[in-house]
């Protein structure tokens, strides 16, 4: 699975969507109501990305 800007992932009861995907960085935001959309942003290297959404799902249609 390739990553994207505006993808959304579910791990457990927590959404991570994808604000800004760069080379080498990805800017995302925690929340954990999908529908509100409120949630902290977080910038990290994309490999710690891919660590964390290791296991999660990919939400279709977000």
């Amino acid at each position: 699975m390739k990553l994207a800007q505006g993808q959304v992932w579910r791990s457990g009861e927590d959404y991570y969507l994808i604000v800004v995907w760069e080379r080498l960085a990805i800017e995302y935001k925690k929340m954990v109501d999908l529908e509100t959309r409120e949630g902290t942003l977080h910038q990290v290297t994309k490999k710690e990305f891919c660590r964390l959404i290791k296991g999660a799902e990919l939400v279709q249609g977000a």
